[in-house]
């Protein structure tokens, strides 16, 4: 019996059916249901009571998840608690746009928290650090999470949601961002990182076989050939020191604006490890500060 399968039946009593839990626990239904009944095969008595249309927990079930949560929460302030520093070594993945944002704050706040703690820092895509991260290079991401949501065996948590926007000269007249698509050479964002697949969506959605007059993988890049006067581009809101440093505007794309979400990942079998939920915890505390407006995320 696993630990694992007890959290699984706090989620399924806490949600009241097994296919909310699966959701909770990002695990699928049936594998949910393969749980309940190992557990009900360890503990020799039924968990669920199947008699009617609705599987309900038993009392026993219910006794089982109270001692389980009491048990949970006390090893929790055990862990939390403990009056040794945590150190350890910790490989961590990262694109290019949480490295200017997210890790120096992230970084900041952990060497204060946990200073023994020693981050190797590998820069990628998140497709390559995906593959980095389940081969077991690395132990944890802050990527870009794919639209379709990212795979079910890994944890995710998110981070940092990123409307984007039409970037344009700031001498452009102003006009729809369909019309200035339409009227202006666009200048694509790299279709190999999952922003730049958004960004394309979005444009050929609204103009249906736009030509793009160049596609490059470098948000500074582009945002430099913008500026002077070379043509337009979908990317993630800037961040101030572009806005100052050339002369950009951003224009809304509206309700229908593509969103980038930044995101922390690992292994499942990682799900409770402490050195990781650090490392987690200092990057959820920076993009806190980068929501309340202590910087402008890329």
């Amino acid at each position: 019996m696993k630990l694992q399968y007890l959290a699984t039946l706090s989620a399924v009593v806490a949600r009241g059916n097994l296919t909310a839990a699966a959701e909770q626990v990002n695990l699928t239904r049936s594998a949910v249901s393969l749980q309940m009944k190992q557990l009900e095969a360890w503990f020799g008595q039924p968990l669920f009571d199947r008699s009617g249309r609705n599987v309900k927990p038993t009392a026993f079930a219910r006794e089982v998840v109270r001692t389980v949560d009491r048990s949970m929460a006390e090893l929790e302030a055990l862990r939390r608690h403990t009056d040794s520093a945590p150190a350890g070594r910790v490989r961590l993945g990262i694109t290019d746009s949480a490295q200017t944002t997210l890790l120096p704050l992230a970084f900041t706040d952990l060497l204060r928290r946990a200073p023994k703690v020693e981050l190797h820092i590998e820069r990628g895509s998140t497709p390559l650090l995906l593959d980095a991260l389940k081969a077991g290079r690395i132990d944890v991401a802050v990527l870009i999470r794919p639209p379709t949501g990212g795979s079910r065996r890994l944890l995710w948590t998110e981070l940092l949601d990123e409307e984007m926007v039409l970037v344009v000269p700031r001498s452009l007249r102003p006009a729809p961002p369909a019309q200035i698509l339409r009227e202006q050479p666009w200048i694509r964002f790299d279709r190999e990182l999952v922003a730049g697949r958004m960004a394309a969506q979005y444009v050929e959605k609204r103009v249906p076989h736009c030509h793009a007059l160049v596609e490059i993988a470098g948000i500074d890049a582009i945002v430099a050939l913008v500026g002077a006067g070379v043509g337009v581009s979908v990317l993630p809101r800037l961040r101030s020191e572009h806005l100052q440093a050339h002369a950009v505007r951003e224009i809304a794309l509206g309700p229908d604006a593509p969103i980038r979400r930044m995101a922390m990942v690992r292994r499942k079998a990682d799900g409770d490890h402490r050195l990781l939920d650090l490392v987690e915890s200092a990057f959820q505390e920076a993009a806190g500060k980068l929501r309340n407006g202590a910087g402008r995320a890329r």
